[in-house]
């Protein structure tokens, strides 16, 4: 039984070891790519597109609003 056991301890710790291994070999190769890319967007700028936007008159919307909602009382009351 005690060599099921050690068998299974060293599964378990090169399962483990190799995702380590793993795990640091992607995240110095996300490092090296943010760099790469870092120097590409230097190289090849995008160029950025202006979105105008028109500001709306909330005001006057809710004052609109509000008689709207006025007269529908004044209707349905019958006035």
């Amino acid at each position: 039984m005690s060599g099921t056991l050690s068998n299974g301890l060293v599964l378990l710790g090169m399962g483990m070891g190799f995702v380590l291994c793993f795990l640091t070999i992607l995240i110095f190769a996300m490092f090296i790519l943010k760099n790469v890319v870092q120097y590409l967007n230097k190289l090849f700028p995008e160029a950025v597109e202006e979105v105008k936007t028109t500001v709306k008159k909330t005001a006057a919307n809710v004052d609109e609003a509000i008689a709207v909602a006025i007269a529908a009382i004044m209707a349905k009351r019958g006035n």
